[in-house]
């Protein structure tokens, strides 16, 4: 009996994934005690958005919530998205910055770091490795899924025995917008099964309409555990039901055995809460959608929104279609990244100047050009020579890891924002995320500002595309 761990998503990528990461603590800790009893392999509660939607929209302290959740968990793993030397920004932060970041995670209450590059650029996980290690905590590399001609199923055996030997305890194939079909998981992680020696873990997005399938023939190939969401907050551009897919195995071999009676009253507690936020517009009846084309154009839901909302404010909705054809030459172009933050973002936005401007590459985001030169990493395949000379012309391209280039910066944040800072978690929350922190700060200081936020839905789904 080999049962399949579930590890639940709900409390992180769920609601990113259909809410807008808006879930509050007051919302998640009187269901936490069931959820502990559950059964989980872990449970994802932070990283990802969570952190910069606590501090944006709901006026709360990100590690508090952390440590309000770690207090009711007494018995399941708790989980975090990190985005390497990203952390949960989104640019590179020096070394100091990372290795403080993660120590404080672990100490504040997180077990397992689920950790990724953009570009599965190896040497930019190579700091969150050490330090994860060093404070004790569980090390999972995750895998940017995508498909190119260069992403061969050879490609993620060689990324994964490079995982493996810098440390990870644990690998994840992440495929964040749901386009690794089920017949292509079974090989995947067959090969993955008979290179590595350490468990595997599959995390997809229900996006395109396969992930349930995807999910059962990567279980048939021995993957040892998958991530599913509480139903109320699955499918669409989230994760499958954790109910439907337990219920599933229950007839197999790989029973997760999972208490389906406490399932259920978790699936209650958050069905009204959904309701709410359908209700008051937070939930985008388009996130529910089944959308088969991401299969070919590879974008992720939220990140499908977020072009959406470009071009709807620049009055050129009737170029959706013109849009979706172009980003998967931009990123031909640009050496073939996987769509994860923030590259999904920056090759979206391009491909939208590439149309609005009826010419290519005449308008470049200042972070497009900072790819070419190399300052986000490595880029999975050569950038396309002429595309190259015409963003940066004879600029110099730097070659060695990005975070060599960046001094010590803890110091002089510290400088920067004195006494509004009381402790290391807030220091490090103003260096992640400045302005929003400081004024989070400042309303804290000043009680009767202290009211959550009603920005624009916009912006959210910027800073929500689906991981």
């Amino acid at each position: 009996m080999n049962p399949v761990k579930i590890t639940e998503t709900s409390l992180r990528d769920g609601h990113q994934s259909l809410i807008a990461t808006r879930l509050r603590t007051d919302e998640i800790l009187p269901i936490l005690e069931k959820m502990d009893r559950v059964g989980y392999n872990a449970l994802e509660v932070w990283g990802g958005a969570t952190f910069d939607a606590c501090l944006r929209f709901l006026n709360e302290d990100p590690w508090e919530r952390l440590r309000a959740i770690r207090k009711v968990a007494k018995n399941t793993k708790l989980q975090m998205l990190l985005r390497g030397q990203n952390l949960l920004g989104y640019k590179h932060y020096a070394d100091d910055v990372v290795e403080e970041f993660i120590k404080k995670s672990v100490e504040n209450g997180i077990d397992i770091i689920r950790v990724f590059d953009a570009l599965n650029d190896t040497r930019n996980l190579e700091t969150s490795i050490k330090a994860i290690k060093k404070a004790g905590a569980h090390c999972q590399c995750a895998i940017s899924y995508t498909t190119s001609k260069i992403h061969t199923i050879d490609y993620y055996v060689e990324l994964s025995k490079k995982m493996e030997s810098l440390g990870a305890d644990s690998i994840c194939i992440k495929d964040m917008a749901g386009i690794l079909t089920p017949f292509s998981a079974y090989e995947l992680v067959k090969r993955l099964k008979e290179t590595v020696s350490i468990p595997l873990e599959l995390h997809t997005h229900s996006t395109s309409g396969i992930a349930s399938m995807t999910y059962l023939k990567a279980v048939e190939a021995g993957i040892d555990i998958i991530d599913t969401a509480i139903s109320p907050f699955a499918e669409g551009t989230s994760q499958p039901a954790t109910e439907s897919l337990v219920l599933t195995l229950k007839e197999s071999d790989r029973d997760p055995k999972l208490d389906t009676n406490l399932l259920g009253e978790i699936a209650d507690y958050f069905k009204p809460i959904k309701e709410k936020y359908r209700e008051n517009g937070i939930l985008n009846p388009k996130v529910m959608d089944v959308e088969p084309k991401t299969i070919s154009y590879q974008v992720p839901g939220g990140m499908l929104s977020n072009l959406l909302s470009q071009l709807k404010a620049q009055r050129a909705e009737d170029k959706y279609e013109a849009v979706l054809r172009e980003i998967p030459r931009v990123r031909e172009d640009l050496g073939f990244p996987p769509l994860v933050t923030p590259l999904s973002q920056m090759v979206g936005t391009q491909a939208v100047f590439n149309i609005l401007a009826g010419e290519r590459y005449k308008m470049v985001p200042k972070e497009i050009k900072e790819y070419v030169r190399g300052l986000y990493g490595r880029s999975p395949a050569p950038i396309n020579e002429e595309v190259k000379q015409k963003i940066i012309g004879d600029e110099e391209i730097i070659t060695v890891r990005p975070a060599d280039l960046l001094e010590p910066e803890i110091e002089k944040y510290r400088a920067e924002i004195g006494d509004l800072a009381t402790s290391t978690e807030d220091l490090l929350s103003y260096i992640l995320f400045p302005q929003v922190a400081r004024k989070f700060f400042e309303d804290r200081l000043n009680p009767k500002t202290n009211e959550a936020s009603g920005d624009s839905s916009e912006k959210i789904h910027y800073i929500t595309v689906t991981m």
